[in-house]
């Protein structure tokens, strides 16, 4: 432990320099006009990963962006472990909102990190989270105390939904075999509380257009004598939940897991303050589906989301039409038994079938991911609690996440593995959104944690 926080007070500086460079890159893979700076920053994966101590490393092609696929292989009778993450990131729009430009990255103290935490694009969401493993790495090297074999498998399409991954993994079994999977891609519950995700749900996602007439219309002329898209759009997508914010669409909820009373009460242990919940997003209320708490809400609940929404003429000044046109992408996140593909399908169903007549109503599903939830009677998950323990000085708890990683479900089914999921960022990161950072402290202590979990799962493989 004492070598551990010796060495990355020595490379401090360079630990966050190396990250900052790492960041500076707008790896954007949902934007076709970045393909050259996601497939710079894959290269420069590459390089960190030999640099960190891996004998092979390689860029592997696929359909769409490539994966970096690394390897120390110490002896074939020792465990091993196979550590996921990401190189894009989300595009930062809306730019406007960020006190600093997304890409290029400042450290600035902030009330939850008066250390400094580093502002950018993919700074927690997951370049930082995935470099910690790559220093984690170098450390195990450069002190000849790697306990177990490593491989890691760093993709370039997270954000637009791994559609290549899935293939990657079909096709590279034995290239990816492994005892346990370790991804930080998720949170914790604060700094001085630590805790383990050890659930995800899953994930729907889906683009409707709707079509009223063959052209925009004058509205003087044709207003009230011709259907509005966007105003039925807005009606069709209001009735989406019920009066007790009930999602309802047609067996929705048939295949959803009720928590028992004892779960829930355990759940409900974890520190949370409804007060300070509110004040940080700035509003006087929560919202949500009846007879939950605001922590249920958001992770053993499923939900259905408006992500945009648009038509018509959104330019400066006034423009009296009625849109021929209007679009909405909608996202639903699912708790473990509900099928993604089948979800899908229920709402392509209901929503064609609310349509009324004079539109036409079209539904592109996009990608989607089925829930996950890791046992924490695995020798995974005790070891991660043992490295949390010596690190943070406490038990972690143990929580379920609202967010979606799909590929974890299709880890276990292709590679037969159990993931752990030892993230280190807060709520208060702002992944997704204008101003995201990763506090400093959390960077430097996932480096220090890493290793312990290393350790401690070597030893209790024995």
């Amino acid at each position: 432990m004492n070598q551990i926080q010796s060495y990355i007070s020595e490379h401090k500086s360079r630990f966050l320099n190396e990250l900052i460079e790492l960041l500076k890159t707008p790896s954007i893979s949902a934007d076709s006009a970045f393909k050259n700076d996601v497939l710079k920053t894959a290269e420069t994966v590459k390089t960190s990963l030999e640099n960190a101590g891996c004998s092979k490393v390689e860029i592997c092609e696929t359909a769409g962006y490539p994966i970096v696929y690394g390897e120390k292989i110490i002896d074939k009778n020792l465990p091993t472990i196979l550590v996921y993450g990401h190189y894009d990131v989300q595009p930062p729009d809306p730019i406007e909102l960020w006190d600093s430009p997304p890409f290029e990255p400042v450290i600035k103290p902030t009330d939850k990190h008066p250390d400094g935490a580093i502002f950018a694009r993919g700074a927690c969401d997951d370049k930082g989270q995935m470099y910690m493993h790559v220093k984690a790495m170098e450390f195990m090297t450069a002190t000849n105390q790697l306990p177990c074999n490593v491989k890691f498998m760093i993709e370039g399409e997270e954000e637009v939904g791994s559609a290549n991954l899935a293939t990657f993994v079909k096709n590279n079994h034995d290239k990816l075999k492994n005892d346990v999977i370790l991804i930080s891609d998720t949170g914790m519950i604060a700094n001085d509380v630590p805790s383990i995700t050890t659930g995800l749900r899953g994930l729907s996602y889906v683009e409707v257009e709707l079509t009223g007439p063959n052209r925009d219309l004058h509205s003087g002329l044709y207003g009230g004598a011709v259907a509005n898209p966007i105003n039925v759009l807005t009606k069709m997508i209001a009735s989406l939940h019920d009066e007790n914010n009930r999602i309802t669409i047609p067996g929705f909820y048939d295949k959803v897991e009720e928590l028992s009373q004892a779960e829930r009460k355990e759940m409900a242990k974890a520190p949370f303050s409804l007060e300070s919940y509110q004040k940080a997003l700035d509003i006087e209320a929560v919202y949500g589906e009846k007879g939950y708490s605001t922590n249920e809400r958001n992770s053993i609940r499923p939900t259905l989301d408006v992500n945009g929404i648009w038509g018509g003429y959104i330019g400066e000044g006034a423009k009296t039409v009625i849109p021929s046109k209007a679009y909405a992408k909608i996202s639903m996140r699912l708790v473990p038994h509900q099928d993604w593909e089948e979800i899908t399908q229920r709402f392509k169903t209901h929503f064609e079938s609310i349509a009324p007549k004079g539109v036409n109503i079209k539904v592109n599903p996009h990608h989607g991911g089925q829930g996950y939830v890791t046992p924490i009677d695995s020798i995974g998950y005790q070891a991660a609690s043992k490295a949390y323990k010596e690190a943070f000085g406490k038990t972690p708890i143990p929580q379920r996440s609202g967010g979606s990683i799909p590929i974890v479900a299709l880890f276990e089914k292709e590679l037969k593995s159990k993931t752990i999921l030892m993230g280190f960022g807060l709520d208060s990161d702002a992944i997704h959104s204008p101003n995201e950072n990763f506090g400093v402290w959390n960077y430097l202590k996932g480096i220090e944690t890493i290793p312990l979990f290393y350790k401690y799962y070597a030893e209790l493989f024995k």
